[in-house]
């Protein structure tokens, strides 16, 4: 991709993400830290971390942020409803949520507008779906955006990270189907500055990395 971009402060675009199985209750700790320190637009956290997030971040910028049905998003509607519930109760300000793919595959798009719809208008919180776009053919991409704006979603998430990340081309694809509707999320795979500099171009209007510092530092490197 061209490097003749304005510059560009990608820290607002940012979703500070902390998803790992070993995350430890320090590690979160320093996580909000840093993403009110370099003003970060969210962490992003497992459910069991959302409390101790949102206290530390109370009355601070950056938004609380976890994860619903991650990573398979193939938990029951039920307990998907659930844990957004109980999230938002503990203080989560934005949800990320994992649809069931193997209902998107074989067309039960009733189901999966009636799932992402009730969480959206149960929680009354932003709602990012994540598609898994590395899963999905262009068209199964379309279905899915067009089910989860219809049903009330914020943002169109790219990727959980788990299978793939986040590329120029989707996003890009995911904007023309938006029409700036809603957001649209690029996660996973980040490793440079630049290339969140081309997703942002491209269309994104949120990033999700847990290399946020990594890659502020490298913006500064090349200013050197």
């Amino acid at each position: 991709m061209t490097t003749d971009y304005p510059k560009i402060d990608i820290a607002p675009f940012i979703d500070h993400s902390l998803l790992l199985p070993t995350t430890t209750e320090p590690q979160v700790e320093k996580w909000c830290e840093d993403a009110y320190r370099f003003n970060f637009a969210a962490v992003c956290i497992h459910p069991s971390h959302v409390k101790q997030a949102a206290e530390l971040l109370h009355n601070k910028k950056p938004q609380v942020c976890t994860v619903i049905g991650f990573p398979t998003g193939l938990t029951t509607s039920t307990v998907k409803l659930y844990e957004a519930q109980e999230a938002v109760e503990n203080g989560a300000t934005e949800l990320d949520l994992m649809i069931n793919l193997g209902w998107l595959k074989i067309g039960k798009t009733e189901q999966l507008h009636r799932e992402i719809a009730t969480i959206c208008e149960e929680t009354g919180k932003p709602i990012k779906v994540i598609l898994e776009t590395s899963l999905l053919t262009d068209a199964e991409k379309k279905v899915a955006a067009e089910i989860a704006m219809d049903a009330g979603a914020a943002f169109l998430k790219t990727s959980t990270g788990w299978n793939g990340g986040a590329t120029v081309k989707d996003v890009q694809f995911l904007k023309q189907l938006t029409k700036e509707r809603v957001g649209i999320k690029a996660s996973g795979g980040i490793r440079t500055h630049q290339e969140a500099i081309d997703l942002i171009m491209a269309g994104a209007t949120r990033l999700g990395t847990s290399r946020g510092i990594d890659l502020l530092h490298q913006r500064l490197d090349t200013e050197k």
